[in-house]
């Protein structure tokens, strides 16, 4: 069920990109201005993610999963309306808020549901979900230019709208468990929730803060190489716009969206034996992915540097089943969707700045294949964070 929400999720806020030819048309702007769409909607979507998770955390989760979807459904629609810049810029800061509650509460609940082996295989599912709508985003382009570019809004809206009602009726909380976490936290249930609480009690862990610089870190890396990736191929291999976009998306999201279920599914099944395999199992990926990247990037062959970005996104991927697992091991359950807005707003901050920062080197005439062997460093120190990171509850 989450997994098409997620789906959605990420279909609503990226279809505006592709089809920025269709609204220039309709609402002449700037590309500094079109830019800003975007721009706004990730500061919003990123600054209110811990208080967007703390909500899950206070209140009713499946009713903030669904509270979310219906509302930023609804925005998705009264964007088809728009018909100013300044409108629409209002539809995107709306669903930065409304799209800011889901996916701490989604992966919350999913954990909540999934206590024993099958937490990392449920998360990676959800985020398949996540990484179909990333990989769908051009049907908003062909729907703009087949018909007009507030179709798609149209229609993916009045979806999101029906399906929220349908959640309504069948998706449930699950049932609260005696215990969960470590005995201390565990022996005192009365104490209340809080958000400054839960915040304190976050950052007092070394644990969570190993956690959350790895994943600021890879945040680094995703924005870059996400990023870069099409003019790389553009300006490597002299490939058309078309073709260079189709290699750095294409593939890049099969390999992800494979590579979420085998992660997920391959870290459940070592758990069983090894109560560090959620933190393992991510740290193997990116020692894979680090050479991959620096290979890819070296080679005159464009077959080699496609199948070598293909093995980063297969093997990167398996820290996205993996985060809300080790979030789990590390932190109180009463603040888990609370952990993960922060981790969100982290690595929104620190990827946005490392997407900047890649921008000044390119103006500077630094050579992409020096901000992917960049990258490929950042994996490896991510991957020593990650396994500096010890469980506060190994059996959970």
């Amino acid at each position: 069920m989450l997994g098409v929400v997620g789906c959605l999720n990420y279909l609503d806020r990226i279809m505006i990109t592709t089809m920025r030819g269709s609204i220039l048309e309709s609402i002449p702007m700037s590309d500094a201005r079109f830019g800003l769409l975007t721009a706004v909607f990730l500061w919003v979507y990123g600054l209110l993610s811990p208080f967007a998770g703390f909500l899950a955390d206070r209140f009713n989760r499946s009713r903030v999963i669904i509270g979310s979807l219906f509302i930023w459904s609804v925005v998705t629609w009264l964007t088809a309306r728009a018909t100013s810049f300044e409108e629409l810029l209002l539809t995107r800061a709306l669903m930065g808020i409304s799209e800011a509650c889901y996916i701490p509460a989604a992966l919350a609940l999913i954990a909540d549901y999934h206590r024993g082996s099958t937490r990392s295989l449920a998360t990676g599912i959800h985020m398949a979900g996540v990484i179909a709508g990333q990989s769908l985003g051009f049907v908003g382009g062909w729907i703009a230019e087949k018909h007009r570019w507030n179709a798609a809004f149209e229609v993916f809206g009045l979806f999101g709208i029906g399906y929220a009602l349908v959640l309504l009726l069948v998706l449930r909380d699950a049932p609260k468990p005696q215990t969960d976490f470590t005995t201390e936290i565990a022996a005192s249930p009365e104490s209340p929730v809080s958000f400054w609480r839960g915040i304190r009690s976050l950052f007092s862990q070394k644990a969570f803060v190993l956690t959350l610089t790895y994943w600021g870190l890879l945040g680094v890396v995703g924005w870059l190489i996400i990023g870069w990736l099409p003019t790389f191929y553009r300006e490597h291999f002299q490939l058309s716009q078309t073709t260079a976009g189709l290699y750095a998306t294409g593939y890049l999201y099969t390999a992800g969206l494979v590579g979420v279920l085998v992660g997920g599914a391959w870290a459940d099944r070592w758990s069983r034996t090894n109560p560090r395999a959620r933190m393992l199992v991510p740290a193997l990926g990116l020692v894979v992915a680090a050479p991959a990247v620096f290979f890819a990037s070296s080679t005159a062959s464009v077959a080699v540097a496609i199948a070598g970005f293909m093995v980063y996104s297969f093997t990167r991927s398996f820290s996205d089943a993996n985060m809300m697992p080790i979030l789990c091991l590390v932190s109180d359950p009463r603040y888990r969707a609370t952990g993960y807005g922060v981790l969100n707003l982290f690595s929104c901050i620190v990827g946005g700045i490392g997407l900047y920062a890649g921008g000044i080197l390119r103006d500077a005439n630094v050579n992409l294949t020096i901000l992917f062997y960049v990258a490929a460093a950042i994996m490896l120190l991510c991957a020593y964070f990650l396994l500096m990171v010890k469980p506060a509850n190994p059996a959970k």
